[in-house]
Protein backbone atom coordinates (compact mmCIF):
# COMPACT_ATOMS: atom_id res chain seq x y z
CA UNK A 1 0.00 0.00 0.00
CA UNK A 2 1.24 3.32 -0.84
CA UNK A 3 1.70 5.60 2.15
CA UNK A 4 0.06 8.99 1.87
CA UNK A 5 2.13 10.42 4.69
CA UNK A 6 -0.86 10.90 6.99
CA UNK A 7 -1.63 8.88 9.99
CA UNK A 8 -5.15 7.65 10.43
CA UNK A 9 -7.10 9.41 13.16
CA UNK A 10 -7.41 7.25 16.18
CA UNK A 11 -10.87 5.88 16.78
CA UNK A 12 -12.93 7.79 19.30
CA UNK A 13 -12.69 6.30 22.68
CA UNK A 14 -15.82 4.98 24.16
CA UNK A 15 -16.99 6.85 27.11
CA UNK A 16 -16.10 4.90 30.15
CA UNK A 17 -18.27 6.90 32.54
CA UNK A 18 -21.98 6.36 32.79
CA UNK A 19 -24.28 9.24 31.97
CA UNK A 20 -24.73 11.73 34.85
CA UNK A 21 -27.87 11.18 36.80
CA UNK A 22 -30.20 14.07 37.33
CA UNK A 23 -30.42 14.98 40.96
CA UNK A 24 -33.73 14.26 42.49
CA UNK A 25 -36.06 17.19 42.65
CA UNK A 26 -34.57 19.05 39.69
CA UNK A 27 -37.64 18.59 37.62
CA UNK A 28 -40.26 21.29 37.25
CA UNK A 29 -41.39 22.57 40.59
CA UNK A 30 -44.98 22.86 41.45
CA UNK A 31 -46.27 26.20 42.52
CA UNK A 32 -45.66 26.75 46.18
CA UNK A 33 -43.06 23.97 46.47
CA UNK A 34 -40.17 24.69 48.78
CA UNK A 35 -36.58 24.53 47.64
CA UNK A 36 -35.90 21.95 50.32
CA UNK A 37 -38.49 19.60 48.98
CA UNK A 38 -40.43 19.67 52.28
CA UNK A 39 -43.78 20.30 50.72
CA UNK A 40 -45.72 23.46 49.77
CA UNK A 41 -45.38 26.64 51.85
CA UNK A 42 -48.38 28.49 53.16
CA UNK A 43 -49.11 31.62 51.15
CA UNK A 44 -47.89 34.79 52.91
CA UNK A 45 -50.65 37.32 53.46
CA UNK A 46 -49.80 40.74 52.01
CA UNK A 47 -49.00 43.41 54.58
CA UNK A 48 -51.53 46.21 54.50
CA UNK A 49 -50.10 49.72 54.87
CA UNK A 50 -52.43 52.02 56.77
CA UNK A 51 -53.56 54.91 54.62
CA UNK A 52 -55.17 56.82 57.53
CA UNK A 53 -54.24 60.48 58.17
CA UNK A 54 -51.98 61.43 61.04
CA UNK A 55 -54.37 63.70 62.97
CA UNK A 56 -51.91 64.77 65.68
CA UNK A 57 -49.75 67.06 63.50
CA UNK A 58 -52.84 68.32 61.66
CA UNK A 59 -54.55 69.27 64.92
CA UNK A 60 -51.38 71.02 66.10
CA UNK A 61 -51.14 73.01 62.87
CA UNK A 62 -54.80 74.02 63.13
CA UNK A 63 -54.34 75.10 66.76
CA UNK A 64 -51.27 77.17 65.86
CA UNK A 65 -53.18 78.74 62.98
CA UNK A 66 -56.13 79.65 65.21
CA UNK A 67 -53.79 81.12 67.84
CA UNK A 68 -51.95 83.19 65.24
CA UNK A 69 -55.22 84.45 63.78
CA UNK A 70 -56.45 85.36 67.28
CA UNK A 71 -53.27 87.30 68.05
CA UNK A 72 -53.44 89.15 64.77
CA UNK A 73 -57.15 89.82 65.22
CA UNK A 74 -56.70 91.13 68.76
CA UNK A 75 -53.81 93.32 67.64
CA UNK A 76 -55.95 94.80 64.90
CA UNK A 77 -58.84 95.33 67.34
CA UNK A 78 -56.56 96.96 69.91
CA UNK A 79 -55.08 99.23 67.24
CA UNK A 80 -58.59 100.18 66.14
CA UNK A 81 -59.68 100.84 69.72
CA UNK A 82 -56.58 102.91 70.37
CA UNK A 83 -57.29 105.08 67.36
CA UNK A 84 -60.81 105.97 68.62
CA UNK A 85 -61.48 108.96 70.84
CA UNK A 86 -62.61 108.35 74.40
CA UNK A 87 -65.98 109.90 73.50
CA UNK A 88 -66.48 107.33 70.72
CA UNK A 89 -65.51 104.50 73.03
CA UNK A 90 -67.90 105.74 75.72
CA UNK A 91 -70.80 106.16 73.30
CA UNK A 92 -70.29 102.61 72.00
CA UNK A 93 -71.03 101.13 75.43
CA UNK A 94 -74.46 99.53 75.32
CA UNK A 95 -76.93 101.18 77.70
CA UNK A 96 -74.84 104.24 78.52
CA UNK A 97 -76.69 107.56 78.85
CA UNK A 98 -74.77 110.52 77.45
CA UNK A 99 -76.14 113.60 79.23
CA UNK A 100 -73.63 115.78 77.41
CA UNK A 101 -75.73 115.21 74.33
CA UNK A 102 -79.08 114.70 76.03
CA UNK A 103 -78.88 117.80 78.26
CA UNK A 104 -75.86 119.96 77.35
CA UNK A 105 -76.82 122.72 79.80
CA UNK A 106 -76.73 120.23 82.71
CA UNK A 107 -73.14 119.23 81.96
CA UNK A 108 -71.61 122.68 81.53
CA UNK A 109 -68.99 123.66 84.14
CA UNK A 110 -71.00 124.53 87.24
CA UNK A 111 -70.83 126.95 90.13
CA UNK A 112 -70.07 126.02 93.74
CA UNK A 113 -73.00 126.18 96.14
CA UNK A 114 -73.37 125.67 99.86
CA UNK A 115 -75.96 123.41 101.45
CA UNK A 116 -78.26 120.78 99.91
CA UNK A 117 -78.80 120.80 96.16
CA UNK A 118 -81.67 119.22 94.28
CA UNK A 119 -80.54 117.16 91.27
CA UNK A 120 -82.69 116.05 88.34
CA UNK A 121 -80.68 112.86 87.76
CA UNK A 122 -80.26 110.18 90.43
CA UNK A 123 -77.48 109.58 91.22
CA UNK A 124 -76.38 112.95 89.86
CA UNK A 125 -73.89 113.12 86.99
CA UNK A 126 -73.23 116.89 86.80
CA UNK A 127 -74.49 120.28 87.92
CA UNK A 128 -73.74 122.70 90.75
CA UNK A 129 -71.87 121.20 93.70
CA UNK A 130 -70.09 121.87 96.95
CA UNK A 131 -66.74 123.59 96.91
CA UNK A 132 -65.13 120.54 98.53
CA UNK A 133 -64.91 117.27 96.64
CA UNK A 134 -65.22 113.78 98.05
CA UNK A 135 -61.81 112.14 98.31
CA UNK A 136 -61.47 109.94 95.22
CA UNK A 137 -58.12 108.20 95.45
CA UNK A 138 -59.53 104.68 95.28
CA UNK A 139 -61.79 105.31 98.29
CA UNK A 140 -64.39 102.65 99.14
CA UNK A 141 -67.03 104.13 101.45
CA UNK A 142 -69.23 101.78 103.47
CA UNK A 143 -72.01 104.35 103.90
CA UNK A 144 -73.75 106.86 101.66
CA UNK A 145 -71.92 110.10 100.87
CA UNK A 146 -73.22 113.56 100.01
CA UNK A 147 -74.15 114.06 96.35
CA UNK A 148 -72.77 117.59 96.49
CA UNK A 149 -69.25 116.34 97.22
CA UNK A 150 -69.43 113.39 94.83
CA UNK A 151 -70.45 115.58 91.89
CA UNK A 152 -67.40 117.77 92.51
CA UNK A 153 -65.29 114.59 92.30
CA UNK A 154 -66.89 113.82 88.93
CA UNK A 155 -65.87 117.28 87.73
CA UNK A 156 -62.28 116.30 88.55
CA UNK A 157 -62.56 113.24 86.27
CA UNK A 158 -63.53 110.59 88.82
CA UNK A 159 -65.78 107.60 88.21
CA UNK A 160 -68.25 107.11 91.04
CA UNK A 161 -69.66 103.59 91.51
CA UNK A 162 -72.87 103.37 93.51
CA UNK A 163 -74.87 100.28 94.47
CA UNK A 164 -78.03 99.24 96.28
CA UNK A 165 -77.32 98.72 100.02
CA UNK A 166 -78.65 95.16 99.81
CA UNK A 167 -76.31 94.13 96.99
CA UNK A 168 -74.73 90.74 97.88
CA UNK A 169 -71.41 91.09 99.71
CA UNK A 170 -69.53 89.14 97.02
CA UNK A 171 -70.63 91.64 94.38
CA UNK A 172 -69.76 94.60 96.60
CA UNK A 173 -66.26 93.17 96.99
CA UNK A 174 -65.98 92.60 93.23
CA UNK A 175 -66.77 96.28 92.68
CA UNK A 176 -64.42 97.38 95.45
CA UNK A 177 -61.56 95.49 93.79
CA UNK A 178 -61.99 97.75 90.75
CA UNK A 179 -61.74 100.86 92.92
CA UNK A 180 -59.04 100.28 95.53
CA UNK A 181 -55.70 101.79 94.67
CA UNK A 182 -57.07 103.59 91.59
CA UNK A 183 -56.76 107.36 91.51
CA UNK A 184 -59.99 109.15 90.48
CA UNK A 185 -62.20 106.28 91.59
CA UNK A 186 -64.67 106.17 94.50
CA UNK A 187 -67.54 103.95 95.55
CA UNK A 188 -70.44 104.08 97.98
CA UNK A 189 -73.89 102.56 98.64
CA UNK A 190 -76.86 104.60 97.45
CA UNK A 191 -80.45 104.47 98.66
CA UNK A 192 -83.25 104.37 96.11
CA UNK A 193 -81.36 103.05 93.06
CA UNK A 194 -83.67 101.59 90.40
CA UNK A 195 -80.89 99.16 89.33
CA UNK A 196 -78.47 97.19 91.52
CA UNK A 197 -75.43 99.17 90.32
CA UNK A 198 -75.02 102.63 88.78
CA UNK A 199 -71.80 104.20 87.46
CA UNK A 200 -71.33 107.96 87.05
CA UNK A 201 -68.78 110.15 85.30
CA UNK A 202 -69.24 113.82 84.47
CA UNK A 203 -72.12 113.77 81.99
CA UNK A 204 -72.37 109.96 81.70
CA UNK A 205 -74.27 107.22 83.49
CA UNK A 206 -74.52 103.43 83.13
CA UNK A 207 -76.81 101.15 85.16
CA UNK A 208 -76.25 97.39 85.31
CA UNK A 209 -77.65 94.38 87.16
CA UNK A 210 -74.49 92.55 88.17
CA UNK A 211 -70.95 93.35 89.27
CA UNK A 212 -69.43 91.02 86.67
CA UNK A 213 -70.98 92.95 83.76
CA UNK A 214 -68.12 93.64 81.33
CA UNK A 215 -69.47 97.12 80.58
CA UNK A 216 -68.31 98.29 84.02
CA UNK A 217 -64.66 97.95 82.99
CA UNK A 218 -65.40 99.56 79.62
CA UNK A 219 -67.00 102.54 81.36
CA UNK A 220 -64.06 103.00 83.72
CA UNK A 221 -61.48 102.64 80.95
CA UNK A 222 -63.19 105.15 78.68
CA UNK A 223 -64.18 107.81 81.22
CA UNK A 224 -61.87 107.77 84.24
CA UNK A 225 -59.75 110.95 84.00
CA UNK A 226 -60.99 111.61 80.44
CA UNK A 227 -64.38 112.96 81.53
CA UNK A 228 -62.80 115.70 83.61
CA UNK A 229 -63.89 119.23 82.71
CA UNK A 230 -60.97 120.74 84.65
CA UNK A 231 -58.13 118.82 83.03
CA UNK A 232 -56.45 115.48 83.78
CA UNK A 233 -53.98 116.89 86.31
CA UNK A 234 -56.55 118.20 88.79
CA UNK A 235 -56.16 116.41 92.12
CA UNK A 236 -58.59 113.97 93.72
CA UNK A 237 -56.73 113.90 97.03
CA UNK A 238 -57.24 115.92 100.23
CA UNK A 239 -61.01 115.88 99.86
CA UNK A 240 -63.89 114.99 102.16
CA UNK A 241 -63.51 111.51 103.64
CA UNK A 242 -66.52 111.58 105.99
CA UNK A 243 -69.72 109.76 105.07
CA UNK A 244 -73.28 111.05 105.40
CA UNK A 245 -75.72 112.69 103.00
CA UNK A 246 -75.33 116.21 104.38
CA UNK A 247 -72.64 118.31 102.68
CA UNK A 248 -69.99 119.78 104.94
CA UNK A 249 -66.72 121.67 104.79
CA UNK A 250 -63.32 120.08 105.29
CA UNK A 251 -63.12 121.68 108.73
CA UNK A 252 -66.43 120.03 109.67
CA UNK A 253 -65.49 116.44 108.71
CA UNK A 254 -65.26 115.21 112.26
CA UNK A 255 -68.54 116.70 113.38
Amino acid sequence: MVSTGKKAAPAAKKATSSPAKKPSGTGPKKAGASSGGKGPRKPIAPIKVSQGRSWGPIALMVAVGVLAASIIGYGAYAAFQGSRSWEDRANSISGIVNYREKDPKLTEPAQHQQGKIQYTVSPPVAGPHNQDWQNCMGDVYDAQIANEHAVHSLEHGAVWITYQPNLPAAQVEELAAKVRGQEKMLMSPYEGLDKPISLQAWGYQLKVDNANDGRIDEFIKALRVNASVEGPTISCAQGITATGTEPRNLTQQGS
